[in-house]
């Protein structure tokens, strides 16, 4: 059952004006989210309906064309981040901002769980106006639900370097290894101690 925030979060998406890409439903939206390591991520959005492809890659950085070194240094202000195609006639963005805080904390700045640095920094890429207002509505309701700071930042989207193959669909890949890692990193513990039975929805 959705949460009564949630569907403050969907009226307040029926009331934006929606763009021209969704308003025709044949059409895909985009979506960019960062929220630390983006194995994570990508395997959180793969498990919502409406959502047609997701791409592991870099975001938020002036380096051009970054290799997975270069991002894991911290030296080129590129984060790793997710970028979502999505079917706005299956799943609106309100969801997927939902699946995005459930599988994040929002409190960390600069690192997610056992992954420090700014390149693992959680961030709401909007691609248009529409995603901009809901993107810092739902940061201000978490704000006062938690009475405390969100560190989440909410930027424009800009340029989307996709990562090297090996990364994509990693978890469907090496089930084993991302397991571990997934694990080891605290992840499953800390979204849990957060949201509680919400901890890792997929959002639909």
């Amino acid at each position: 059952m959705r949460s009564s925030l949630l569907w403050g979060w969907m009226a307040l998406a029926a009331i934006v004006p929606p763009t021209l890409a969704q308003e025709t439903s044949a059409e895909t939206a985009q979506a960019t989210f960062a929220g630390g390591c983006f194995w994570c991520v990508e395997e959180a959005y793969d498990e919502i309906e409406g959502v047609r492809r997701t791409v592991s890659g870099y975001t938020g950085g002036d380096e051009q064309d970054p290799s997975y070194e270069q991002v894991a240094s911290g030296a080129t202000e590129h984060a790793e981040a997710v970028r979502v195609a999505y079917d706005p006639s299956q799943v609106d963005y309100a969801t997927l901002l939902e699946a995005f805080w459930h599988n994040i904390d929002p409190f960390a700045k600069d690192r997610q769980f056992c992954d420090a640095g700014s390149q693992y920094r959680s961030a709401i890429f909007y691609h248009d106006e529409q995603q901009k207002q809901l993107a810092e509505r739902t940061k201000a309701d978490l704000e006062q639900r938690f009475g405390r700071d969100i560190a989440t930042q909410i930027v424009p989207a800009g340029q989307f370097w996709e990562a090297e193959a090996y990364h994509q669909d990693y978890y469907e890949k090496n089930p084993v290894r991302y397991r571990f890692y997934k694990a080891g990193c605290g992840r499953t513990e800390r979204l849990e101690e957060i949201w509680g039975d919400q901890a890792g929805l997929p959002g639909n």
